[in-house]
Parts: C-alpha cells; structure tokens; sequence
C-alpha cells in the first residue's frame, strides 16, 4: 500500500507551508531523507526530506500550493506496492494530531514513563455521546481537543471551541467539526426572522476594504514571495497582538573595541571566522536573562510561561527577506563557542540551508542593524516572546568622562517588549545589566 507524506512542523509555531518546488518527478525512485521538495514557510526555506523510501506514486498537491501541516502531499509506494487507488481510504488524522505544550512556570515537564507512550489528554463522552465530557475551564478545552491548525482557524472566525461538540478520537475537534459549525452559523444567520438581519448589518462593523494605490507607467509591481508574505503577516499580527513599548541606553564600549581590534588579525587566522561584536552582547544578554527570566517568557492568553532554555534567535538579513536562525542553550557557551555557531547559523541561512532545528524554540531575539549602519531602531517582538534587543552601531563621540570631555566608542542598545509581560523598569533593569557587562570588557579580557 502507498505511503502518505505529510507537510511536516517546519518550527515552532508553523501551521502551514507552501510546495515551492517538487524536486522528484511522478514515477522517480526516492530514499528515506533525500530531497523531496522545498518548502517556504514563514520561518525557513528548506528542503523537505522524504520520510519513506520508494517509487513516487503521486504528487497530491501543486507546486505553488499551500496546505496546513498534517496535510497529505504525496503518495509514495514500495515495490510491489498496489496501486494507491486500490488502497483503502484512511483517515486523515496528522492535521489534528495533538502538540506538546510547554509547561506552565513554576512546574517542571515530567517525562514519560520508561517504556510507555506519552499520554495524550483526552476529554470523555458523555451520557449523549458528543465527546464533550466534563470540562474544567475552556482553555484546558482547547489544548486538550484540538490541535494548532484548528484553533487557529477557530480564532480566526471568532469561534468557541467549548461550544464544538467533536467528533475526532476522544471527542476531539477537528477542522471539518470548525467549518461545519461555521456553516450552520452562517446558514442560521440567512434564514434569520424577518428585522433581525437587518438590525444585525446595521450595528455591525463594515469591513475594511483594501485601497489599491495607484501604478504610473515606468513602475515596476513585484508580487511577494512566501516567506515575504508570511513575514509581514506576523510582524503585523505581533503589531496587533502585544502592546509594544521600548527602551534605550548609550553604553561606552570603547574597552571592547579595544579587545576586538588587537585580536581580530589573530583570532581570524586560528579559527577561519571573523571576530565580530555580536557574541560578546550575545554574551552579554544570556548573562542578563538569567538575573532577569521575565524577558526571556511567553505571552499564552491568560498567563506568562518562563522558559526554562534560554535559547538566542539572531535576525539574519537576507536580499529579500529577514530569517531568525536560533542558538540552542546560548548560555552554554562561551565567547569563541558563540562566534563559531553565529558564524554557521548566518552562513547557512545566506545559503538557504537551515534546516528546521535551526529556527524553532527560541525563548528571545537579538537583532543587529547597527552591522548596516543603524544608530537607533524600534524593533518588533518576535511574538510570542516578551522582548528583542536590538544592537545600534559602534560610533565615536565626545562624551563626559570625570568631568571632561573625551572621545569613546559608543553604542546604542533598545529593548522592546510586551508590555502585558513586564514594565518598563523590568525592561531597564535588563538593559543596565547588558550595558555593565559589555562595559567591563576591556583589553585584559580574554575571548574564550
């Protein structure tokens, strides 16, 4: 019987991704973890390796095509395989497939039980069968019977998971219980008594049309790619979604600079990479996240988790398109560790060869336009994470020292965060803590 491949989680967060090209014809033979496809989402371009071996029966889904994660995208079978059409239906139940959750703060994930399968929360029937059960608050409800595909299409249409009866394993709700109970809303809404739609369309909210500027001749019109696309829909749902407010402090980095110039020659010759300033404020802000957890959490609905990792994003400027590569357990390193993972993750991305442990799980972000010459930036959150730094670039300026006028390297360092999670002093406390440290590098620290 053929094998079904599925579009994978290409990150944390990822509900969807768009076959940009099939890399196998109808028909080619194919090995487990050879290059099927590549895939955009909005986190990564990568290649998506084919989780079976075999003759590619079918392709389900068009180049160009975007599909929900669990979805099926091919049909791959092994050698005296019956054809696919022969095979019995099966249900599709990869897009519903429950994720885990990260726990709360102050609990710790227990591991599940040597030689057992990890428990799914499930909620039971009840007496009428509908699967809804007994139910604690709605939001045990949404975590535990439906997957991120569904409640973000219920979000989406302004529905309550809680009023769902479902009809997946263990009363589950899947999507097509979501687009049923929107049809039936939207039926009962036609049919409504005479007067009561049109009170309705009078108090409602017209929806915002979208106003085309115009095109003269001699201008050129670029359609967005994927990643383009997926990025200004986060960067505007994070806009919508947290409350932005930011944060700056100067910090003399005239010692670090010092450092940086006397060992840049040497340091470039032992190792093959660049001596850059980014590890050394990479450093610096794992130091600073420690002393201070509440920049390096979550914003989830009702209450804030404090990651236990602290693991970097580092933005990566690319011709088209901005990505966020992540250093895993960033406080784990040391100075020349963090130079040598930085200097991979960015090579790599410029490349279009990370893969999707490179840019899922990050906890904060580091951004860096002060490499293109940027003095002073507002920076959004890389949702939902509470807060990014962004590091200006290093100029010389007079400034005040004890009482005179003197000439030192200079840096601007902005934090912006969600202001549910923390308070402005929160924010400045971590930022003083990162401008101390930076500041206490001088030309009698080693890199190491």
């Amino acid at each position: 019987m053929a094998k079904p491949v599925t579009m994978p989680q290409l990150g944390e967060s990822v509900t969807e991704g768009t076959i940009t090209r099939w890399l196998k014809s109808e028909g080619d033979e194919v090995e487990i973890d050879e290059p099927l496809a590549e895939v955009d989402t909005d986190k990564v371009n990568a290649e998506l390796p084919s989780p079976v071996a075999g003759k590619i029966e079918k392709f389900l889904v068009s180049e160009g095509s975007t599909v929900d994660v669990g979805t099926e995208i091919a049909l791959v079978a092994d050698d005296g395989d019956s054809p696919a059409a022969e095979a019995p239906p099966q249900e599709n139940v990869a897009a519903d497939a429950p994720t885990e959750e990260f726990p709360a703060s102050g609990t710790e994930a227990q591991p599940a039980a040597q030689g057992t399968e990890r428990q799914r929360a499930t909620v039971p029937a009840d007496s009428d069968g509908n699967g809804r059960g007994e139910i604690e608050d709605a939001e045990t409800l949404r975590l535990t019977r439906s997957s991120p595909v569904v409640r973000r299409l219920a979000e989406e249409h302004g529905v309550e998971i809680a009023e769902i009866p479902g009809t997946g394993t263990g009363g589950r709700v899947t999507r097509k219980d979501i687009e049923g109970y929107i049809e039936e809303q939207e039926e009962r809404e036609e049919y409504a008594p005479p007067g009561l739609q049109e009170e309705r369309e009078a108090f409602a909210e017209p929806e915002p049309e979208i106003e085309r500027v115009p095109v003269y001749e001699g201008d050129r019109v670029e359609d967005l790619s994927g990643i383009r696309r997926a990025i200004a829909n986060r960067m505007s749902a994070s806009k919508r979604e947290a409350p932005h407010a930011w944060t700056m402090v100067e910090v003399d980095v005239s010692g670090l600079a010092t450092l940086r110039e006397r060992d840049k020659e040497a340091f470039a010759e032992r190792e093959g990479i660049k001596l850059t300033y980014l590890p050394f404020i990479v450093k610096s802000v794992v130091e600073s996240l420690k002393e201070n957890p509440v920049l390096n959490s979550v914003w989830d609905g009702d209450r804030i988790i404090l990651r236990k990792r602290i693991n970097v994003g580092v933005a990566v400027d690319l011709e088209d398109a901005l990505i966020v590569p992540v250093i895993t357990d960033a406080d784990e390193l040391n100075i020349l560790g963090l130079a040598r993972k930085i200097d991979d993750l960015v090579r790599r991305a410029r490349a279009r060869n990370l893969g999707t442990e490179d840019v899922s799980g990050g906890t904060f972000t580091v951004n860096n336009p002060g490499s293109l010459g940027s003095v002073v930036s507002t920076p959004i959150i890389n949702h939902p994470q509470a807060a990014i730094l962004s590091a200006e670039a290093i100029v010389k300026r007079p400034v005040v020292v004890d009482d005179a006028i003197a000439v030192r390297s200079m840096m601007n360092l902005e934090v912006s965060f969600d202001h549910r999670v923390l308070d402005g002093g929160a924010a400045l406390k971590f930022l003083n803590a990162v401008k101390s440290r930076l500041e206490a590098y001088g030309p009698e620290s080693g890199i190491s």
